[in-house]
């Protein structure tokens, strides 16, 4: 701390003219030196000492040692690119549809209908129209053609059935 109090005391002729924050902010003017429109040198000490290294101006190797040296190089290097990247494979231009569908020999032959069908008006063959028998939860089967039509059977009244002949007794 008594180097603090040395600094301040040697530096307090110099604060007359400045606040406390334009001091803070830019620093103490003339104590480095008292020219203040001195321009900064800019060679450091080490560039100005510094010499770079100088060849010997000689040839220190020869050059069928070069060659030598650049051609194993040269080959070593050709080898490890070829196995790194091995030669791309013959693209096979062929579709799906001529390597799958197109095989030779293959004759087409449609099968021959056993019923007439109509489109339009037949119930179609599903997983559950063929076991609409064992499914939970369904109202029993009027017709099997067609297992899944609308049925009223839940919302009607029981006095209102016509299709029952005994009216179920009450428990």
């Amino acid at each position: 701390m008594l180097h603090n109090w040395a600094e301040e005391r040697a530096i307090a002729a110099l604060d007359t003219d400045q606040t406390r924050v334009q001091i803070q902010k830019h620093g103490h003017k003339g104590i480095l030196t008292l020219d203040q429109n001195s321009k900064l040198e800019t060679v450091t000490t080490v560039k100005a000492v510094y010499i770079p290294p100088k060849s010997p101006g000689v040839r220190l190797r020869g050059i069928r040692g070069e060659l030598l040296e650049k051609h194993i190089a040269q080959m070593i290097s050709e080898k490890i690119q070829a196995e790194q990247k091995p030669p791309t494979p013959k693209t096979d231009f062929c579709s799906t549809t001529q390597k799958d569908f197109c095989a030779e020999g293959f004759v087409p032959h449609t099968p021959e209908t056993t019923q007439v069908h109509d489109y339009k008006t037949d119930q179609a063959v599903t997983f559950w129209s063929e076991n609409c028998q064992r499914i939970q939860g369904v109202t029993a089967v009027k017709t099997l053609k067609a297992p899944f039509r609308k049925s009223a059977l839940f919302s009607t009244p029981i006095s209102e059935r016509l299709d029952e002949i005994d009216v179920p007794p009450d428990n």
